[in-house]
């Protein structure tokens, strides 16, 4: 099959930029030149103008194939990175100049040709014509349960627009509490598998003995206990959609298997000898860095960018500030119906502390807040809230020496172990082991407080 996209090869291999060529001549594509330096490609840009540039990261001279990118992604010309450097900073660097994919040698010809389908797909959809940003006087029928008219929110909406049509798996990103399940559902519920079910898996909660049981199932026999057939996630998915929220908590193993199914689109229950073709389609979460964790080396880069055809990148709450009087409203609303209130409004005095504060929690935070400040209202405007009069990331006890509530006690306590483990959560001398709980409990209790990894 011929597609005739030029495309050019930066890399000062010769052996390496010559089998690339043959695999992408075998491939369809058109290959237009190879450059060994950053100097070099840019004259042949120029020259060729080609449709895709394949970059190393080393390369001849003292600039590097991160410097041509910058170049490229200024001037629109897409391109990816094939390189053996995946290091940490390597890999943050690579990341600021919006690649449409990262491929580490040695690669097989089949993963090569895999990761620029995807890349053109993504490409395609990114670039369409589409309609204008969602009109916000129909926004919150549109996406149900998505409030907000911040620039930041409408440019998230028009990237759900765009890709929920599709089957492409998508990435979603962001700190706990802002949203991430919630515009999961909206791509959901705007594609063409709206009729079918939405599955989700929270990996942070699953027992590592569990993780494969639970995804694939198991059949009668299996294994001690197994006294009948159990159907996994996927086949309880299949024509929908299955969301792996956080994803980064995956282990390796189950990674390789989840790799696997998204390439063979087919999965064996354990115990199993047949294999069983699914039709489902992926949406991922994650609140960490999960070029950090392919960096350090928990998480596998080709299963990242399988995952991250899509990306969707949802903000802090402190970085949509204005958003907060149309979410506060909504939740008030929510929970005078739930506790028979007819509170009206917030006083500017009130609304004027909302915008003052951070919220390390989010929109997970404003919820909580927002409950029980109905609860405790007299009359009908709500005009006291009781925000903690510290940050997140300030662990002493408020100068006015009002006492702490037990879940920001929990959420200071944790914090401190964390900083004083240098941030190890689980293994020896990890904070779950000085905690004395397992680590899939503290996962589950940072996400519930809104604890980062850049708050230890």
């Amino acid at each position: 099959m011929e597609n005739k996209e030029k495309i050019l090869i930066v890399e000062d291999e010769f052996i390496v930029a010559n089998d690339l060529k043959m695999i992408l001549k075998k491939g369809g594509y058109n290959v237009v030149g190879i450059a060994s330096s950053a100097a070099q490609a840019r004259t042949m840009i120029a020259a060729k103008k080609p449709d895709w540039v394949l970059l190393d990261i080393i390369l001849k001279g003292s600039e590097t194939g991160i410097d041509l990118a910058k170049e490229l992604n200024g001037s629109k010309t897409p391109f990816l990175f094939i390189s053996a450097n995946t290091n940490q900073s390597t890999l943050e660097a690579v990341k600021k100049t919006q690649p449409y994919g990262f491929m580490v040698k040695p690669f097989r010809e089949k993963d090569l040709l895999v990761m620029l389908d995807i890349a053109r797909y993504r490409y395609a959809l990114e670039h369409q014509v589409s309609a204008p940003l969602i009109d916000t006087n129909r926004q919150t029928s549109a996406f149900n349960g998505i409030i907000g008219n911040s620039q930041s929110l409408k440019e998230i909406l028009n990237r759900v627009n765009i890709v929920a049509p599709t089957e492409t798996s998508v990435l979603i990103t962001g700190e706990s509490g802002t949203g991430k399940e919630r515009v999961a559902h909206a791509i959901h519920e705007h594609s063409d598998r709206k009729n079918k079910p939405i599955v989700v898996v929270n990996c942070a909660a699953l027992p590592l003995s569990l993780v494969e049981s639970e995804l694939f199932g198991y059949e009668k026999g299996a294994f001690t206990g197994a006294n009948s057939r159990k159907i996994g996630k996927f086949e309880q998915a299949d024509g929908g959609t299955l969301f792996l929220d956080e994803i980064g908590e995956l282990p390796l193993d189950a990674q390789v298997k989840l790799l696997r199914v998204l390439q063979e689109k087919e999965i064996e229950r354990i115990g199993g000898e047949q294999t069983i073709k699914i039709d489902v389609r992926i949406v991922a979460a994650t609140n960490r860095s999960l070029e950090r964790e392919v960096a350090e080396g928990r998480f596998r880069l080709d299963l990242y960018y399988r995952l991250n055809v899509f990306p969707v990148e949802l903000p802090p709450l402190r970085e949509r500030k204005e958003d907060i009087p149309q979410l506060a409203m909504h939740f008030l609303q929510r929970f005078n119906t739930a506790a028979n209130r007819n509170i009206k409004a917030f006083t500017p005095g009130v609304l004027e502390q909302m915008a003052q504060y951070n919220w390390p929690g989010n929109i997970r935070e404003l919820e909580h807040l927002i409950e029980r400040s109905t609860l405790l209202a007299f009359g009908d405007e709500i005009s006291e809230i009781n925000l903690p009069s510290n940050t997140a990331i300030n662990i002493l006890p408020s100068e006015t020496g009002v006492l702490q509530s037990l879940e920001d006690m929990e959420r200071n306590h944790i914090m401190q172990t964390l900083q004083a483990c240098g941030g190890k959560v689980f293994g020896p001398g990890g904070a779950a082991e000085i905690l004395k709980i397992p680590p899939t409990t503290l996962y589950s209790k940072m996400k519930k407080l809104g604890i980062q990894q850049e708050h230890y």
